[in-house]
């Protein structure tokens, strides 16, 4: 009897094993002096491969790294009928490193993360962009942690924080779509709370926008809070994103969003930037068109 529950426990373990999948995908090296080059020459692979790219993103205070966002039609096509927040499942998003290291989004992860129960029905969608992937750039080992496929589909860190789907996420509502994206362009436009637009994607029909955001503040921009919880090499975890539904603002919130990007971040990592969730998601307000002082406690 006990050894037969030793060998059905040690069963279920490879079992679990099996359906760990990572956020991240090794690809293979490129050539290059720097991010800039190699983002370069990664771009124009993706460009024949059929890839969309979208935006490029070369982080301030993180000099040795760069991001490639591209977006891909079938995906696309998936994400319009899935809907709402699923739009955020729009970007594939491929990092660069000086010593030409490549990496990209693994797209289940990211898929069973957003689609969450209606990603069967996109499996295959989802699969191919991965092939195409692979057969672009190269399929090295899976990295930066790594998730069952069961707790992706209804993704929290832990018990008590933000899903996917929290009500925080919203950030304001305008009178309809064109307007609610109208004032997000703009506000990024103007550089509001020291940001960029790296990208937007709109999903055709659907009333689905997203953009990314590069956030450039000395004190808390993307650089500064990759560095204190150590995650310069999965750069593909940015930029960060804002996006509307219908006539609604939202954002993911951080301690969801940085969670599962970087999920082998323990607590006492995200300890050192314990204020920068509510500082996101005030920044992404302030894009959003809200004012400051409707702002103070909203998202914590």
């Amino acid at each position: 009897m006990i050894l037969r529950t030793f060998i059905a426990g040690s069963l279920l373990l490879l079992t679990s094993a099996a359906w760990a999948i990572s956020p991240y995908i090794q690809g293979t090296d490129t050539a290059g002096s720097t991010p800039q080059a190699i983002a370069g020459t990664v771009e124009a692979k993706l460009k024949r491969a059929g890839f969309k790219v979208v935006g490029k993103y070369f982080p301030k205070k993180l000099s040795e790294y760069g991001v490639v966002v591209v977006t891909d039609d079938k995906l696309l096509d998936a994400v319009g009928e899935v809907g709402g927040h699923a739009v955020l499942n729009s970007a594939i998003r491929i990092g660069v490193k000086t010593d030409g290291t490549v990496s990209y989004t693994n797209p289940e992860y990211w898929a069973r993360a957003y689609f969450r129960g209606a990603y069967s029905k996109h499996e295959d969608a989802v699969k191919s962009v991965q092939s195409r992937l692979s057969d672009t750039l190269g399929e090295g080992k899976g990295f930066g942690g790594d998730e069952t496929a069961r707790s992706l589909s209804n993704y929290r860190y832990m018990v008590g924080m933000e899903k996917l789907d929290s009500s925080k996420s919203k950030l304001t509502e305008y009178d309809n779509h064109a307007e609610a994206v109208k004032a997000v362009r703009e506000n990024l436009a103007k550089g509001t709370g020291q940001t960029a637009k790296i990208y937007e994607i709109n999903v055709p029909d659907k009333k689905l926008t997203i953009f990314g955001v590069a956030m450039h503040d000395d004190m808390l921009g993307d650089g500064q809070w990759m560095k204190k919880i150590e995650q310069q090499n999965s750069i593909a975890g940015l930029p960060y994103e804002i996006y509307v539904v219908g006539n609604e603002v939202h954002s993911p919130h951080a301690r969801f969003r940085i969670a599962l990007a970087f999920p082998d971040v323990g607590m006492g990592q995200f300890m050192r930037i314990s204020a920068l969730p509510n500082e996101i998601m005030q920044t992404m307000g302030a894009i959003a068109g809200v004012k400051k002082d409707e702002t103070a406690s909203a998202w914590q």
